[in-house]
């Protein structure tokens, strides 16, 4: 039922998005459309628009999720696969690429720079998790770190684009992927040189210390509601 209510809410509001933005106006003709009293909409986000838009980027990283399980990757490389990823997520979003600019707005200002942010890693960690990652140690956070600096670079690309199938947007993907591969490959070399790594002995010994964190369900990430039994449910 929540997850239905939610859902709803946010399907009214995508009608206002473009030209009221992710804003208390569009949360109240949201409710108002949705024929939502304002106790259910404020149970459903608690936040207003903020908890509304940070919903509507979390439902776009399910849909993800849903669609890469949903297909056999096992033929691709690797990095074609985070490729692949990143296109889904954007290609998902193409109806509603209004509301996404207006959500990276939202999120430019300070105030909400940090839930931003998290909702960008969220989606990082989203990919390489669907994808297999089983890193446990300090590459979980540098995989996801590097593929935020792709992610959120690639998406500000996609909203300016204007070419044919968004073909200039997935050519500068591809180079953004590319250009993080060639630092995979120089800390391959670093690690098979008998002198770079004696060097690095001394940093590698405080890494390997640096652990993943646990688990964490994705009830947790900002914008999901959460029932009684504690588990997430999705927007």
């Amino acid at each position: 039922m929540h997850a239905a209510l939610k859902d709803r809410i946010l399907d009214a509001a995508i009608t206002h998005v473009p030209f009221d933005g992710w804003s208390e106006a569009t949360f109240r003709a949201a409710l108002r459309d949705a024929q939502v009293t304002p106790a259910q909409g404020k149970a459903a986000f608690p936040r207003g628009a903020l908890d509304m838009a940070l919903a509507f980027h979390t439902r776009g990283d399910d849909r993800m999720i849903e669609r890469l399980k949903s297909e056999d990757l096992s033929e691709m490389r690797f990095r074609d696969r985070i490729a692949h990823a990143v296109r889904i997520r954007l290609d998902l979003s193409e109806t509603e690429r209004e509301a996404v600019r207006r959500g990276m707005t939202l999120f430019a200002l300070p105030m909400h720079a940090p839930e931003g942010l998290r909702a960008m890693w969220g989606t990082c960690d989203a990919i390489w998790d669907t994808l297999g990652d089983q890193s446990d140690d300090v590459n979980w956070y540098t995989k996801r770190a590097t593929l935020s600096g792709v992610y959120s670079s690639t998406v500000l690309y996609w909203l300016g684009d204007q070419s044919e199938g968004y073909r200039e947007t997935w050519d500068f993907l591809d180079r953004r992927i590319d250009g993080v591969m060639q630092i995979e490959k120089v800390k391959a070399r670093v690690k098979d040189s008998p002198i770079l790594s004696r060097m690095m002995a001394g940093p590698n010994m405080i890494l390997s210390r640096i652990k993943a964190p646990a688990r964490m369900p994705r009830g947790d990430l900002p914008g999901l509601w959460r029932d009684q039994s504690g588990s997430g449910v999705d927007g």
